[in-house]
């Protein structure tokens, strides 16, 4: 039987106030800013491209198997990319789990294409931060925690 963890918020602390007070939920909001801003500005560049040329990311077998262009198929990640940040915005202890599982089929698709095992690296720790942000939210996105977080 393991033991029950109460978030730091609960327990008095001698180390300050608000957020100095509660690393973990400092850690979340962080996490939490992140996951909201970076997926909506990434998906919206996907219909410009002008951070980068988005379908020379996908790998060539995807692409032949894909009824719709590379173009197009990024236009659908960008429109997934915009739903998973208003979903971390809304409900972040169930779109951090759905964040996860994409930044794992993104591994997946660049370690399958030479040239992009840096970004495949990249986005591991992008996959952690989003797990890392789900377990923050099983203690802070509770009903009862949403006006505090």
């Amino acid at each position: 039987m393991s033991p029950t963890v109460t978030p730091a918020a609960t327990a008095p602390s001698a180390h300050g106030t608000g957020l100095l007070r509660d690393p973990a939920l400092a850690a979340f909001r962080l996490l939490r800013l992140g996951f909201v801003v970076l997926p909506l500005l990434m998906g919206m560049d996907k219909f410009t491209n002008l951070l980068t040329d988005w379908p020379g990311y996908l790998a060539p077998w995807v692409a032949a198997l894909l009824p719709i262009t590379a173009q197009t198929a990024m236009h659908v990640v960008g429109i997934v990319e915009i739903i998973a940040g208003i979903g971390i915005a809304l409900r972040p202890r169930l779109a951090a789990w759905v964040v996860a599982a994409w930044l794992a089929g993104i591994i997946l698709n660049l370690l399958t294409y030479p040239g992009y095992f840096d970004v495949a690296l990249r986005d591991v720790g992008l996959l952690v931060a989003a797990l890392s942000l789900g377990l923050l939210s099983l203690a802070y996105d509770r009903p009862a925690a949403r006006g505090r977080a």
